[in-house]
């Protein structure tokens, strides 16, 4: 079987993890290989993502590493079996690798957290705030009512069955932003409230006034699978994303998220009497920008 010259998200992290498996029993590449009859270069394109690993094997080596959790090792080889395709294959001539990651990466997760300081979180979008971003002059999108395609219907996610909980903290300073006018503006912001009415679905705004954890963070998604340790943190980068998947990382992440979400506005509700809401409030708030459109 030839090596892969594409590497999905899910396929490079199926490597990431028996590679940790791997140096956390204390074994070199050309031990571990050697303890299930591999070569070494085999095991290495495997740890890679660049090739497939049959499921027997990938048992052998669970059990040649010593490891005994079961959920984990079986969630190994859902993500070893598994086909990568779903509605977003349609899209494979015509979007980008990344876009396709994060398709795949939220058609399996059970919770979504999310930071943004200048954009409304994509999930979250109007059609015509998106189509607004990507017709920005220099940005360089390129099959721009295509984007807008693959992002709206990347928004199934929220209504389908069984939806992950979606717990958002935008910046202030997005809902100031009018990209595409003060109308497409104003219609994102009642699109908000709207959103927050799904009961999987949390929105709070981080004012001004609050602490520097949200300069600190710049924007990411932490997306949650079934199991905890096997998240992915997706930070938005102007070259594209990096995907960051070691512990450390989802823990600091994890953390990181806990104060944002502390320091920000109390949610969205639109279930209080109007007379219930105050200025320390995120849909006060997002009440205060509307009126100033």
């Amino acid at each position: 079987m030839g090596l892969r010259t594409i590497i999905s998200e899910r396929q490079r992290r199926l490597g990431f993890e028996l590679k940790h498996l791997r140096e956390q029993a204390g074994l070199s590449a050309g031990e571990g290989a050697e303890r299930i009859g591999m070569s070494r270069a085999q095991l290495s394109h495997i740890e890679l993502g660049r090739t497939s690993i049959l499921t027997e094997r990938l048992l052998n080596l669970c059990r040649a590493y010593g490891c005994t959790d079961k959920p984990y090792i079986d969630e190994l080889v859902s993500m070893s079996e598994a086909a990568g395709k779903g509605w977003w294959s349609a899209h494979k001539k015509r979007r980008g690798l990344d876009a396709l990651n994060t398709a795949e990466l939220e058609s399996d997760c059970t919770a979504l957290r999310m930071h943004q300081s200048l954009f409304i979180p994509g999930l979250l979008q109007t059609a015509d705030y998106t189509r607004a971003i990507f017709a920005s002059p220099g940005l360089g999108f390129e099959r721009k009512e295509d984007a807008v395609e693959f992002r709206m219907e990347r928004q199934r996610v929220l209504t389908r069955e069984s939806p992950p909980s979606v717990h958002a903290v935008i910046h202030e300073s997005a809902l100031h932003m009018q990209f595409g006018g003060p109308k497409v503006a104003r219609e994102q912001l009642l699109h908000l409230v709207e959103l927050a009415r799904l009961p999987h679905v949390t929105i709070q705004v981080y004012p001004f006034s609050a602490p520097a954890y949200a300069a600190l963070s710049g924007n990411f998604v932490h997306v949650v699978p079934g199991l905890p340790q096997l998240g992915t943190v997706v930070l938005e980068k102007p070259v594209g994303l990096q995907y960051l998947a070691d512990r450390a990382s989802l823990e600091r992440y994890e953390k990181l998220f806990r104060h944002l979400a502390e320091n920000a506005l109390p949610p969205i509700d639109v279930s209080l009497a109007p007379d219930a809401h105050s200025v320390k409030d995120s849909l006060a708030l997002i009440q205060h920008v509307l009126y100033t459109f």
